[in-house]
């Protein structure tokens, strides 16, 4: 009997009611729908802290060193996962504090990369960034590539993951909007975050 596949969604939000919360959900529930385990990684309410500190510092010349606890228990949760999905919002064309402290600290030295095996070689990754600006402005094209760069180049493809999607949702504060238009513009990002999603399972 073939194992079911886990999935790891993580939230980087501070609020339990933002959007990006919700999106984290709704991700989770298609996730599980698709017959995946979700594992569902809350960073703010679990109490991650994003602040490095010297035991998690990466020593290039121990590829075995021992870092933390709490790093170790969250790469157990990393590598455990066939999928992950990573939903949070955009900040300065880049990530929150809490969701690049989790990188720099989880995705470590010969935990996640600089072993002779590839222990995140075969992982499908979804980066969802929730981004202010609206899909027309000048700068869209700028959070798109800076994030892609980042995420897909720069993290994942450097820790082996081949199979990444980066997808940015805009115009997420909805401003100027009210009743009627501004739900229809809400159902607009989840239908984003679904297409998201189905484009990650479709590999």
């Amino acid at each position: 009997m073939d194992k079911q596949p886990t999935a790891l969604v993580v939230m980087a939000h501070h609020r339990a009611d933002s959007l990006t919360a919700a999106l984290a959900r709704r991700t989770a529930d298609r996730l599980d729908a698709a017959g995946y385990r979700v594992d569902f990684l809350d960073l703010q309410r679990e109490g991650f802290d994003p602040r490095n500190r010297v035991e998690d510092e990466p020593d290039y010349g121990n590829r075995d060193k021992r870092y933390s606890d709490e790093v170790h228990a969250h790469a157990e949760r990393l590598l455990a996962a066939d999928v992950v999905a990573a939903v949070f919002p955009v900040w300065w064309f880049g990530l929150p504090a809490l969701l690049k402290g989790w990188i720099d600290r989880v995705w470590n030295y010969g935990l996640a990369y600089g072993r002779r095996e590839k222990p995140m070689a075969g992982k499908r990754i979804l980066w969802l960034g929730l981004a202010g600006l609206a899909e027309d402005d000048p700068d869209s094209d700028l959070t798109r590539a800076l994030l892609d760069g980042a995420l897909r180049r720069g993290i994942a493809e450097f820790c082996d993951v081949t199979d990444v999607h980066t997808r940015a949702l805009f115009d997420s504060e909805a401003k100027g909007l009210e009743g009627g238009e501004r739900e229809r513009h809400y159902a607009a990002l989840f239908a984003g975050a679904d297409d998201a999603v189905g484009r990650l399972l479709a590999g």
